[in-house]
């Protein structure tokens, strides 16, 4: 019978028969059996208090480790986050979070899911690798390697760009501390409008010769704001200006980047030199990005990220690579921490094309690899990687199928561009997608 309204809720709702809330159950299971990961994660959160057992109660470290899940697995913003958390009974559920509990703020959940180090994050994976061993999910028998790009959070760079960002964070850093500090008084030109007006103009001009004209000018504008930077720095120094100390470092920091962007854009626009890609900032507020460019053909601004997978498609182990290095490079490496993860190296092993040389099958043949296939042979006979051309093809079609556990946490669990700052976070952020698509694996496997 249907009724216009419900004259009494019930008092508590009954479990949740979706397959969504099962998943989360199921996750929960495991990281119930691996208690020591909220030991590790305890540690960073408390690593610079004095006395942890004292002040007000915050988040435990079981519910920081299960709302940074929630986080990577749905994709929520932290204040989504913060209101999910509270709204959804399976999420309470999940993250431990009582009736009577009124959840947790956005600016704590950034904090605390912040505080937890890339090593921490790495050394989770590793429990979860060891747990899907002993329970006979992932053996480590075979193994597949790939890399891909995971990408900063920065606009597309360009010198123009570059040289009205450096102008416009001085110049509101500079209107920031003459509001905080009166006695300074720093005399400075606010040329924001002006520098985005040559930035404009350059990206419409119509040839060479104009544009070098507007590229002169913006340096030149950009140059006065540095002389202006330069003069607050050296007030900010005073001793009497004790508590400007982090403003200052601050501002140090941005006046050596701004100084990088001047002299790549000179090099290049003024005295047409070729700037080394190593020596570019392609960001004021990234400038850890590296510039990374795949198959000669796509040009990608964040960090190869080199991936190990298995049989089971969890993710074993990973690799934030500096720089842009051949992935042939890559491939001792790999397996010397495949290796170190499970005591021994894998019988078998699919690498992509660009991990093909002479050297590294010798290498990986002398480590007891029986069979090893490259994607691309790069002149290497199929006799000498693998025991007959029927494994070589078995191991080309089990290497394809990184390619789809790659694309799944890039379109699932946000690991094709990271939002965190720093390149301490971006590690973090690597790593929590990684561990949550591995738990979220874990899971289907045992609900099977």
């Amino acid at each position: 019978m249907r009724k216009k309204y419900q004259k009494q809720m019930p008092l508590m709702i009954t479990g949740i028969d979706h397959a969504h809330a099962m998943e989360f159950k199921a996750i929960g299971r495991i990281l119930d059996d691996n208690p020591i990961i909220n030991e590790m994660v305890l540690q960073n959160l408390t690593h610079d208090i004095k006395h942890p057992d004292t002040g007000a109660q915050g988040m435990t470290a079981e519910q920081v480790v299960r709302a940074a899940i929630i986080k990577q697995t749905e994709g929520y913003s932290y204040e989504d986050l913060a209101f999910h958390i509270v709204d959804s009974r399976c999420y309470r559920s999940f993250c431990r979070i009582g009736i009577t509990d009124k959840g947790f703020q956005k600016s704590a959940l950034c904090h605390n899911i912040k505080a937890i180090s890339p090593e921490t994050w790495e050394a989770i994976n590793r429990i979860l690798v060891a747990y899907a061993e002993e329970h006979k999910i992932e053996k480590g028998r075979e193994v597949r390697m790939d890399s891909t790009v995971v990408s900063s959070n920065i606009h597309e760079p360009s010198d123009s760009s570059l040289l009205w960002d450096s102008v416009r964070v001085l110049t509101r850093m500079l209107g920031q501390i003459n509001e905080q500090f009166d006695s300074l008084d720093i005399p400075f030109t606010d040329h924001s409008k002006r520098a985005k007006r040559r930035m404009l103009a350059i990206m419409n001009a119509k040839g060479n010769k104009a544009r070098k004209k507007q590229y002169v000018d913006l340096l030149k504008v950009t140059r006065k704001t540095l002389s202006y930077a330069q003069t607050a720095l050296c007030l900010l120094k005073g001793p009497h200006l004790a508590m400007a100390q982090s403003m200052a470092e601050e501002l140090r920091h941005y006046i050596e980047l701004t100084r990088q962007v001047i002299e790549q854009t000179a090099r290049r626009v003024i005295h047409g030199e070729s700037v080394p890609a190593s020596e570019k900032i392609v960001s004021l507020f990234e400038p850890h990005t590296d510039i990374i460019v795949k198959d000669r053909r796509e040009t990608f601004y964040g960090h190869k990220v080199c991936l190990n997978g298995g049989s089971s498609n969890l993710i074993t182990d990973c690799v934030i690579v500096d720089g842009n290095p051949a992935d042939s490079t890559l491939t001792e490496q790999m397996l010397d921490r495949h290796e170190e993860i499970y005591g021994r190296c894998p019988l078998k092993a699919a690498f992509d094309g660009g991990f093909a040389s002479k050297e590294n099958l010798k290498s990986a043949k002398a480590k007891g690899i029986k069979d090893v296939c490259f994607a691309k042979k790069r002149g290497i006979e199929v006799e000498d990687m693998c025991r007959s051309q029927w494994v070589y093809k078995r191991l080309r079609r089990f290497r394809a199928g990184i390619e789809s556990g790659i694309s799944w946490i890039k379109r699932c669990f946000g690991f094709a561009s990271c939002t965190w700052k720093s390149l301490r976070s971006f590690k973090s952020y690597v790593w929590a997608s990684i561990v949550s698509a591995n738990l979220l694996t874990l899971a289907r496997k045992e609900m099977c």
